[in-house]
């Protein structure tokens, strides 16, 4: 079964994680690139600077954060599917650095795969009997 989880840089590093992507546009601060083991950095599927800027973390804004970053998404397959892909074979973390651990990109990005991932499994066919 799929699993994509979240964590902030700032975290250890654990053989839990799977799979470790940075999904920030700009690289948290403080951070050594040595020290994330990141499997890969997928800035393209942040929000847009323009995006990012507007929302600012206000939770008063989060719900129409989300309905503009789905948005955001659905025009860039590219981005994300390189992600999808990984969470069908192998346990996905999703690494950022917003001290929000509730409003934040990386919990709609989220949100967002784990919808992707639940279409396109194979439906069960009801018994008869």
């Amino acid at each position: 079964m799929a699993t994509i989880k979240l964590k902030r840089v700032y975290e250890r590093p654990s053989t839990r994680d799977g799979l470790r992507f940075l999904v920030e546009r700009l690289w948290p601060r403080g951070m050594k690139k040595t020290s994330l083991k990141l499997d890969g950095w997928r800035r393209n599927v942040a929000p847009s600077s323009w995006l990012r800027r507007w929302f600012s973390h206000d939770p008063k804004r989060w719900v129409e954060f989300q309905r503009r970053y789905v948005r955001e998404l659905a025009a860039r397959p590219d981005a994300w599917k390189p992600l999808l892909e990984a969470a069908r074979r192998h346990r996905v973390t999703l690494l950022y650095s917003s001290r929000d651990t509730k409003h934040n990109n990386a919990v709609a990005l989220q949100r967002y795969l784990g919808t992707k991932l639940r279409a396109s499994r194979p439906r069960r066919r009801a018994r008869r009997g």
